[in-house]
């Protein structure tokens, strides 16, 4: 089953991926605009995430019970990583689903973040458990509901939303001015960017100009959008809420139009923003005595634009939930003339509102003694509308995103997975890193063989696997007789096996070979 390749050229072509790439970051900005919940006054919740974030940062009773919760989101950060790993990356994605952008330990550092919010989730409510058989503990409990007001949330949120989708468009854009699939297009500006530093000094000087700006415009209300459209197009909760799913469909739509999507097994990779590197490699301090082999944290360009790309899915999904389920009265507003939304901004009113004084009817012919108006002269007016929609009505936003969602993973589950006739390893790396470090004798003995029977292994794999090649493995273990025109010592050869591939044909000259390179 293959896609056809008119529709693909166009769908993966440099127009198409950049204008969905900067149409996310315009809707994401629209979405705040419009949104009610963006100037609510009343304390922000978030399914999960909430709860996470009063875990680790509020709600600590004090004394003894601020170490029980401490202890409790170490273990949860410990277990999540661990699990993630081992059981969601190693077992789940790699050996039982066999896909291939797991391969190895590509996501395996995604895996270990979403994981760790699971188990963060888990842990709150056995600590809540805790504090049911402590009693007379409520204040403390840990809920979804984070401390903070809904616009502050939500102006975080909008900043959080603009640095990942401004950076994902910027990376989109990177590889689009760097790569040679459609030779055709942009070759002007292909070759300005690849002048030099242009494009690492562009992608700092726009970054930092731009975030500067729009930090400034949402943290200060610089610019307010009620101002600045007088009403033009008002959104309603149902329109808004299409405008949410289609900003999810829009997230998954940049990985999809990726070039190596669903297996991302391809050999370009993109450089990361503002690096003239393709990955980031850390090594990591530990103690030699204790563990022996070296460990690293290794990110590539991939990884970490599409790893932006999801973080960025769960703010989008909060964002579309809030369309679906909102009800203005859950956030301190209501509803005036022309069904119109009014926020309350005063604290006192929104300690003590009911559904009979949140009303436009009640705070339009009631006056406030301390300021001698009516409290609806001191409210908030939006341009947006709250026509209060069905459930059912909204609920059919969910329809394109759930569609794009079942699009993305059967892409996966069809073309990003491997097949039983397909090898896959887990972690090569490791295995090369062992290989350089000791000899062949060393290294057979390890493995439970003789350096003969690990040259006929080596050789059937490369059988198995299809490669045309007769792989040689030459040092004095083995018999050979350095070369007298290499430059490497015999010394170096004994430590660090040659590893060479020679041509069926002997008329072909043989090439050097990195195992480390090896494809599962």
């Amino acid at each position: 089953m293959e896609i056809d390749a008119r529709f693909r050229y166009y769908f993966q072509h440099p127009w198409s991926r950049l204008i969905v790439a900067y149409l996310v970051t315009f809707f994401n900005f629209l979405i705040f605009a419009e949104d009610p919940v963006s100037h609510s006054q009343t304390e922000a919740h978030m399914i999960v995430v909430g709860n996470c974030f009063s875990f680790l940062f509020n709600k600590y009773p004090g004394l003894g019970w601020n170490i029980l919760k401490v202890i409790c989101w170490i273990l949860a950060i410990i277990t999540g990583l661990l699990a993630g790993k081992f059981i969601f990356h190693r077992q789940l994605f790699g050996r039982y689903l066999r896909l291939k952008m797991f391969r190895e330990d590509h996501g395996s550092w995604m895996t270990m973040f979403f994981s760790t919010i699971l188990f963060l989730f888990i842990f709150s409510h056995i600590y809540n458990l805790f504090l049911l058989m402590a009693g007379n503990t409520e204040p403390h409990m840990v809920t979804e509901y984070m401390g903070i007001r809904n616009e502050s949330f939500m102006k975080i949120a909008a900043v959080g939303t603009w640095m990942g989708d401004f950076v994902t468009a910027w990376m989109v854009t990177d590889m689009m001015l760097q790569d040679q699939h459609y030779p055709s297009w942009g070759k002007a500006a292909r070759r300005f960017w690849k002048q030099g530093n242009n494009r690492i000094v562009l992608f700092w000087t726009v970054l930092i100009s731009l975030t500067s700006v729009v930090v400034v415009v949402i943290s200060t209300d610089w610019i307010s959008w009620d101002n600045l459209n007088r009403g033009f197009l008002p959104s309603d909760e149902v329109s808004r809420a299409f405008l949410a799913s289609f900003i999810l469909v829009f997230d998954l739509l940049i990985v999809m139009q990726d070039w190596e999507f669903p297996h991302f097994m391809g050999d370009l990779d993109m450089n990361l923003p503002g690096m003239s590197t393709t990955h980031v490699k850390v090594k990591l301090p530990v103690c030699k005595r204790i563990f022996k082999e070296e460990y690293h944290i290794h990110i590539t360009g991939k990884w970490f634009n599409y790893g932006i790309i999801f973080l960025v899915l769960i703010l989008d999904l909060n964002m579309w939930k809030n369309q679906i389920f909102y009800k203005p009265y859950e956030y301190g507003q209501y509803v005036g003339p022309g069904e119109k939304i009014y926020t309350v901004e005063e604290p006192d009113t929104l300690r003590n509102f009911n559904h009979s004084t949140l009303t436009y009817e009640w705070r339009s012919t009631n006056i406030d003694p301390g300021t001698n108006s009516t409290y609806v002269e001191q409210d908030m007016f939006l341009h947006s509308r709250y026509i209060g929609a069905s459930l059912d009505v909204k609920c059919l936003a969910f329809i394109p995103s759930l569609a794009a969602f079942v699009l993305f993973g059967f892409f996966i589950w069809l073309f990003g997975r491997f097949q039983d006739s397909e090898t896959f390893t887990e972690n090569q790396d490791k295995t090369y890193e062992r290989i350089k470090r000791k000899s062949p004798s060393e290294y057979s003995k390890e493995m439970g063989v003789t350096p003969e029977e690990m040259h006929v292994t080596m050789s059937e794999s490369l059988k198995r696997s299809g490669t045309p090649m007769l792989l040689l493995v030459d040092g004095s273990h083995f018999g050979a007789t350095p070369s007298t025109n290499s430059t490497i010592s015999t010394e170096t050869q004994e430590t660090h096996p040659s590893i060479v591939i020679d041509s069926a044909a002997q008329e072909e000259p043989a090439v050097s070979f990195d195992v480390h390179k090896l494809s599962p």
